[in-house]
């Protein structure tokens, strides 16, 4: 599974604003892979930002 789409997959699991950190711990990704992930995903229009600083799955 690509890396976008686990983090993808694993925000609609968590179903609440969460930071790349926590990401990284959960998904047991390198956080600088997270970012990547979150970056496309920004662009794709797949999440965003209720809170500053933290993204949900839309």
């Amino acid at each position: 599974m690509e890396n976008v789409e686990i983090v993808l997959n694993k925000m609609k699991e968590i179903n609440a604003p969460v930071n790349a950190t926590a990401l990284a711990a959960a998904t047991g990704l390198d956080k600088k892979e997270v970012d990547k992930a979150m970056a496309i995903l920004k662009k794709e229009e797949k999440i965003f930002s209720p809170v500053r600083c933290k993204w949900q799955a839309k």
